[in-house]
């Protein structure tokens, strides 16, 4: 993949500039501050963007706003956020676009992990870091479809939202893929998403988990995840 970092710090930039290109993907740019990861974007067009939230000018979200007006003027271009400590404001929008992920930096040092949420998320799909899931997830209400989730359907559904696919939940949860299929249908049976689209399916879910009405996400473009 061609790849543009946004990163602040130097010495976390250059390390991961290495540990992607050892992977066998192209740094187009290395950048420290967020208006230059979106001029980077504009003038290379890149496969992906891995960006630092917290960045300059003033050190508080400026790497996720400049995610956001990526995501406004490229609709289908793959962004990777990182951040030191969970920061929520702006994932579940993102999430909802399909092609996003957020991971908390210390997953770059489990490095197969790493590469393999860059390339769900480059493949279209979502790669939410369990500490990032865990923070968005809503309390639920007495009404609310997600109380007829089983405690099983609900572990399922929390590896769907970190971006996984049948075959990795399987292996996590230590069941058979066919086993996993009959959840992910129940789940989506329950949250009464079987007339959605099929590639729309798992992110409406993940939406309703992390609190996202399924009805209002429907209506946005793009929304996929891998299998």
């Amino acid at each position: 993949m061609r790849i543009v970092i946004g990163e602040d710090s130097a010495l976390f930039r250059e390390g991961l500039a290495r540990l992607l290109e050892e992977a066998g993907h192209e740094i187009l740019a290395k950048v420290g501050h967020a208006d230059d990861v979106v001029d980077a974007v504009e003038a290379l067009r890149p496969d992906l963007v891995v960006i630092d939230i917290r960045m300059p000018p003033t050190m508080a979200d400026d790497g996720a706003r400049a995610a956001r007006r990526l995501r406004a003027t490229h609709p289908t271009l793959p962004i990777v956020l990182l951040s030191q400590h969970v920061e929520t404001r702006y994932s579940v929008d993102l999430v909802a676009t399909g092609g996003f992920g957020y991971l908390l930096k210390d997953r770059v040092l489990d490095v197969e992990d790493f590469l393999d949420a860059l390339r769900r998320v480059a493949a279209g799909g979502s790669a939410l870091d369990p500490e990032v899931v865990a923070s968005l997830v809503r309390p639920a209400r007495h009404d609310d479809p997600l109380t007829r989730i089983t405690d099983r359907e609900r572990d399922v559904l929390a590896l769907l939202a970190e971006g996984r696919s049948n075959a990795a939940v399987a292996r996590r949860l230590h069941l058979t893929e066919r086993t996993v299929e009959s959840h992910v249908h129940s789940i989506f049976t329950k949250l009464d998403l079987l007339g959605s689209e099929d590639d729309h399916r798992r992110v409406l879910a993940v939406l309703a988990y992390l609190g996202r009405s399924p009805h209002v996400a429907t209506a946005a473009p793009g929304e996929t995840t891998p299998g």
